[in-house]
């Protein structure tokens, strides 16, 4: 892991700013620690307070979710291309951004945490995102700091070093980490990742026992299934359906129209 930010440091081209409210700044840490930073971080914040943290990515009902990613990641990118576009001309710029709520002193939250990266990964590109769902196990604070601060390392290693080969991707996350944790969903989107399959990608997590489920809408795009679920009413039917007959069909139809009439909920029935 120190050697993976040390190599990033030591990259004259790749040059961004951090973002990481929640869990302290352990990813920026990590690249101040092996040194040559400067050659690197342009800068990095944490907007703890909810008031100034609004102030800066608008106001939103959570805090610690999907939107709140693209907003850090907008908000910062822009600030970049705005600055030092004329300053860097050969830079690759890139944005982490992370969003936790790691364990509390009572023990009433186990550990979320939502981290982004959107970064150019040639000149002249147009700029590319992968957002990823995290959940920490660890049972104190300092474990789940650290597992951070390691797969924040490795998420940027991996998208400058690692884009030609998803698996290899998938699996460079993981490097060094020894902490309990949890990738639940990856997306990514952009120039860099047009040869990746993000439905692949979904199941490499689950191959690789990162996670223990994969799910992704229609159209290949992965959802994280806990947001997908939240107070949803759910109706599970185990079967192959290879394929599915219309005898099938019908039963499953009948199935989900009972469960909605039985339900008390029946606009949350999925």
């Amino acid at each position: 892991m120190e050697q993976k930010a040390l190599e990033i440091n030591l990259n004259d081209n790749i040059y961004g700013a951090f973002a990481e409210i929640g869990a302290g700044q352990e990813v920026a840490r990590h690249f101040f620690q092996v040194g040559a930073a400067a050659g690197t971080i342009t800068k990095t914040m944490s907007a703890y307070d909810k008031e100034y943290s609004d102030a800066i990515y608008c106001q939103d009902k959570r805090y610690v979710c999907e939107a709140r990613i693209y907003k850090m990641l907008d908000h910062e990118f822009n600030l970049i291309e705005e600055r030092l576009n004329e300053s860097r001309p050969e830079a690759n710029f890139f944005v982490f951004a992370d969003t936790i709520s790691a364990i509390n002193y009572q023990r009433t939250i186990k550990g979320n945490c939502w981290m982004g990266l959107r970064f150019s990964h040639k000149k002249g590109s147009k700029p590319s995102d992968i957002i990823m769902n995290v959940k920490m196990f660890d049972k104190n604070n300092r474990q789940q700091q650290e597992a951070i601060g390691i797969l924040g390392v490795n998420l940027i290693y991996a998208c400058f070093y690692c884009c030609h080969d998803y698996e290899l991707f998938v699996r460079s996350l993981l490097d060094g980490l020894k902490s309990w944790i949890s990738i639940d969903m990856v997306r990514t989107k952009g120039e860099a990742f047009d040869h990746f399959d993000n439905r692949l990608i979904s199941l490499s997590l689950v191959k690789n026992n990162i996670t223990e489920v994969a799910i992704f809408d229609e159209t290949g795009r992965p959802l994280n299934i806990s947001e997908f679920l939240y107070r949803k009413e759910l109706m599970v039917i185990r079967g192959h359906f290879r394929p599915t007959t219309k005898v099938t069909k019908e039963a499953i139809e009948n199935s989900v129209e009972q469960f909605k009439e039985e339900s008390p909920n029946p606009d949350k029935c999925i």
